[in-house]
């Protein structure tokens, strides 16, 4: 996540300045490697025992989340409701959120927010435990691929409930298209070289995975998160194809939007805040999900596998999912909920963010977002084959990049 320092009108400054998206922070270092490399293991945690019921709380919450994710409008109501005080220790990357969550929450951490690009991770270091999904009533009203999905569900077994989320779209300059592009191609085309920008994130290498998905079926990929030796290799070739391409890597999302504001840029990778930035300055732009389908990240609140004080935890859990939490935190940070009956809630605080953030979007639109899982060893089908996360990060950190 990265920085946002500017945002609509009407959002608060100290919001956006706190906002941290994944971006920024996941080209750093490796760390610990939190079980990345796990080939078709069971989770050590995957026979822990969910709680049945929701007692009294303890009196006490302590979160690791990302910067924005705990603000008072939404925190404060929480805390007179429950009597859990909330406690926050904020993180600025994936690996610093693993970090953390060493060994359980260390006895100290009850929850953590984390990426799809970490939360496998945790669940196979064994950081965090099952949750009992029975006792979050608004889980039944998430978007159906985020019910269950690949970075905090496996074998069936829940490690946490979703919470927000946004697609990486194509955004582009549409002076400079007369025709809407349809594809990712332009970002891979010499013709708009230094006009082009894109994520400085090994991520980024699941994107060049779609597009060859699409049009290199030869290669075989089927899912982005899930590449052989020989995979990886052509999805990053692609990426030093374009780096010459490329004006600038953005980190932060001001980047981006500083460079399409000056006209540096014409198209690239980027989220619907970004956009929404832009139009709200009255610049010409757009986005489109292409028609290769589009990549997208989701953030999950994650159980500590040694959580002091679990009967809060799960109040927090059913609490965030509220449509009125939902909505409140999808306005004021720029991301879209979880829950679908946020909706309505969210163009009464801010008129048209329903539509703006794609809330309300057919199932074809959430179709095609593949979300980030982090990638492990096991390929989903029996085989080990697949390189791991820190494999991603080296590709991009020394042959992208680097």
């Amino acid at each position: 996540m990265t920085w946002k320092t500017t945002g609509p009108v009407g959002w608060p400054a100290a919001a956006l300045l706190a906002a941290v998206m994944l971006v920024g922070a996941a080209c750093g270092g490796d760390t610990r490697d939190g079980g990345e490399d796990q080939g078709p293991t069971r989770p050590p945690t995957a026979s822990m025992p969910t709680l049945q019921s929701v007692g009294e709380g303890e009196g006490e919450l302590d979160l690791i989340a990302w910067p924005g994710y705990l603000d008072d409008l939404w925190t404060r109501p929480f805390e007179r409701k429950t009597g859990c005080r909330v406690k926050a220790r904020y993180a600025g990357s994936p690996d610093e959120m693993v970090d953390l969550m060493a060994d359980g929450g260390g006895g100290q951490y009850d929850m953590v927010s984390a990426s799809g690009d970490a939360s496998l991770r945790l669940i196979y270091g064994g950081d965090v435990r099952p949750v009992n999904v029975d006792l979050i009533p608004d889980w039944k009203n998430f978007i159906p691929q985020l019910q269950s999905p690949p970075h905090n569900t496996v074998d069936g077994v829940h490690y946490g409930i979703s919470l927000q989320w946004g697609p990486n779209t194509l955004m582009y300059n549409p002076k400079e298209f007369p025709t809407a592009p349809d594809s990712w191609s332009v970002i891979y085309d010499p013709t708009y070289k230094g006009q082009i920008t894109v994520p400085d994130n090994p991520m980024q290498i699941a994107d060049a995975a779609l597009y060859l998905k699409a049009t290199q079926p030869e290669l075989g990929i089927t899912d982005v998160y899930e590449l052989t030796h020989s995979q990886l290799d052509a999805a990053v070739g692609l990426l030093r194809e374009q780096r010459p391409l490329i004006r600038k890597y953005w980190g932060l999302s001001y980047q981006e939007i500083s460079m399409f504001k000056n006209g540096d840029v014409i198209v690239g990778a980027s989220w619907p805040y970004q956009e929404s930035v832009l139009r709200s300055s009255d610049v010409p732009i757009a986005s489109t999900i292409p028609k290769e389908g589009a990549t997208g990240w989701a953030d999950t609140w994650m159980l500590a596998t040694d959580a002091p004080h679990p009967n809060c935890a799960y109040l927090w859990m059913k609490y965030i999912s509220t449509p009125r939490a939902q909505a409140r935190q999808a306005t004021w940070f720029g991301e879209t909920p979880a829950n679908t009956k946020a909706c309505p809630i969210m163009d009464q605080l801010d008129k048209g963010s329903c539509a703006l953030y794609h809330a309300n979007a057919p199932a074809s639109y959430f179709d095609s977002i593949s979300f980030w899982k982090t990638p492990i060893a096991d390929c989903g089908n029996g085989e080990t084959n697949c390189m791991p996360y820190s494999e991603w990060q080296l590709a991009w950190n020394t042959e992208v990049t680097g």
